[in-house]
């Protein structure tokens, strides 16, 4: 590679140019001093599960990843006495995974290879590399599966997994899901590629998504894959993402870009040469809204359960305990990407214990356990959420502890991101607030409602959004998003959830068959609520302005100014 070029690569581009991951696993690794670490060394180890910041030198993290969240039982029991002898703290990923954190430098090396010379693997769990492919955790065995997915996830899994080539030298990280089940337990549109159960000509195969992230939905590349072509098209996208990526600009080297930059026919040009066929025209999707409950039947007429986990953190005795059950009843124990961990094939719709927290349709980012996150999400979700009312509507919440989004917030019904701001005065922190993705179909993301609810004031506004969707009478949220909330504009839905809350009222919105003009949604206003206040006939300045009144702390905001301009309907 010429000296222009190499300057203009990326940081972490310019290291592997110089020195190939797999490379330096192979003569270094063993070696490293993990109390001075260089730069090059963290982006390293991220390829082999380890991560560890320049700011908390001494504590490290570990993922683990667990194809299609598969884990045996002896192998779950391993990790739950090994979190024991080392004092680590465990959390379920988002990606049906598991990561330990407060791993000390000294300690390092050894959980390493305790972990990968006993049956479990961490290679490729950060970094630049094809993440762990996930799946529904009822595949093959729910009474809704069709197709099973696991032997091709094997397939893809052991293809990259230690292959020179590939290991930390793709052009950012991949997230793969793939789904054989007609009902899903989450939406997978947020991946990088998304194979969705379809049917075409009488047979069952995939649809395939491509180019999803945290904030943006998987869009239809009008490409149906029968069962055994998915392994062959998996590999040329790899290969396809290794030679055209873009390796410059880290902002912007996420394969959403890439396909965005060259649009869909040409990507299925380039997906077509190294497939060596011409592709199928989409089927059609088999995808069915469902709730799935603490018990679910499967095929053979046994039972699934879901433990609920403290919103993705697990500690040994509870590990010990789902083990021991696992085993003396010949269950599997499975992880759902949900942060849950099922355990498949019990006789009776009963078990010996009971789930610390009402987490089962709510995902979460590792929170304070992350540096990069502001909001302790896992120790304060019982303070700031309506656990009860959210668990009895089975609505679908994702939070993130930063706007890095780890938590899916943009493909949940409500979604969260933790946030700190002095525009409320002395407040502790907060949260920008989501709601109203269509994600079981990908049809749209969720939208933003409020840029900054404090805490203090969190808990209340969400109950008020979930009373308004109970006043609906829609039978779940995602039916209420699409033919509700999604028919008016953004700052409308912030002002009607404002003057709610203002007036203390829970008037809720009804149907209506197009989107509405923004005098429209003013007269709507003014026909529910008292003293409607338009500044400048501006709603977004309405919105900035009113949350300021019902929320700061008073005497406490330097940048508060009551308004001069404004308009007022009665």
């Amino acid at each position: 590679m010429s000296e222009d070029i190499d300057k203009k690569l990326n940081r972490r581009e310019q290291y592997k140019a110089r020195l190939r991951p797999y490379d330096y696993f192979t003569k270094e690794f063993e070696t490293i001093d993990f109390d001075s670490l260089g730069e090059g060394d963290r982006y390293y180890l991220q390829d082999f599960g380890i991560f560890n910041t320049d700011f908390l030198e001494d504590e490290f993290t570990i993922r683990l990843r667990n194809g299609a969240g598969r884990i045996t039982t002896e192998n779950f029991r391993f990790l739950a006495e090994l979190v024991k002898e080392y004092d680590l703290k465990l959390v379920i990923t988002a990606r049906a995974g598991f990561q330990l954190h407060d791993v000390y430098s000294d300690d390092v090396m050894e959980v390493w290879h305790k972990l990968n010379d006993n049956g479990l693997t961490t290679w490729q769990s950060f970094g630049d590399n094809i993440r762990n492919i996930v799946t529904d955790v009822y595949d093959g065995v729910g009474e809704f599966a069709l197709l099973e997915a696991y032997p091709l996830i094997e397939e893809m899994h052991n293809y990259i997994l230690k292959n020179p080539k590939y290991v930390g030298m793709l052009p950012r990280r991949v997230s793969i899901g793939i789904s054989g089940n007609i009902a899903n337990v989450n939406s997978f549109f947020a991946n990088d590629i998304y194979y969705a159960l379809a049917q075409k000509d009488d047979k069952y195969g995939f649809n395939v998504y491509m180019g999803g992230k945290n904030t943006e939905v998987a869009q239809d590349m009008d490409i149906f894959l029968e069962y055994d072509e998915v392994f062959a098209f998996f590999k040329a996208f790899v290969e396809v993402f290794y030679k055209h990526g873009s390796r410059f600009s880290r902002s912007k080297t996420r394969f959403f870009y890439m396909l965005a930059e060259m649009g869909i026919e040409k990507m299925k040009e380039l997906l077509a040469e190294e497939f060596g066929k011409c592709f199928t025209s989409a089927g059609e999707l088999k995808l069915q809204h469902h709730d799935f409950k603490e018990f679910h039947q499967l095929k053979d007429g046994k039972y699934g359960y879901c433990y609920q986990s403290n919103f993705g953190k697990l500690d040994a005795d509870e590990m010990l305990q789902i083990a021991e059950f696992a085993e003396k009843n010949g269950a599997d124990i499975r992880i759902g990407i949900d942060q849950n961990i099922y355990i498949l094939g019990i006789d009776k719709q009963e078990v010996p214990f009971s789930s610390p927290a009402l987490s089962s349709t709510i995902i979460a980012c590792a929170g304070n356990l992350c540096p990069y996150a502001v909001w302790s999400i896992k120790d304060e979700a019982g303070e700031f959420l309506p656990l009860e009312a959210i668990y009895k509507n089975r609505i679908k919440v994702g939070f993130s502890g930063c706007a890095k989004g780890c938590g899916r917030h943009r493909h949940t019904d409500i979604g969260l991101i933790g946030l700190k701001t002095n525009n409320f005065g002395d407040t502790d922190g907060g949260a920008r607030v989501f709601i109203g993705a269509q994600h079981d179909t990908g049809a749209s993301v969720a939208r933003q409602l409020f840029s900054m609810v404090p805490f203090v004031h969190l808990k209340k506004t969400l109950t008020l959004v979930i009373r308004l969707f109970e006043k609906s009478g829609y039978e779940n949220f995602q039916l209420y998003s699409h033919y509700v909330l999604n028919h008016y504009s953004e700052d409308f839905l912030s002002l009607w959830h404002l003057y709610n809350l203002k007036e203390n009222k829970e008037i809720s919105l009804q149907k209506e068959p197009k989107a509405l003009s923004q005098e429209d949604e003013t007269a709507l206003l003014r026909e529910h609520f008292t003293d409607v206040v338009l500044i400048e006939n501006n709603m977004k300045k309405s919105v900035s302005q009113l949350v300021k009144e019902l929320w700061t702390v008073e005497g406490q905001d330097p940048h508060y100014k009551p308004p001069i301009e404004r308009t007022t309907f009665r």
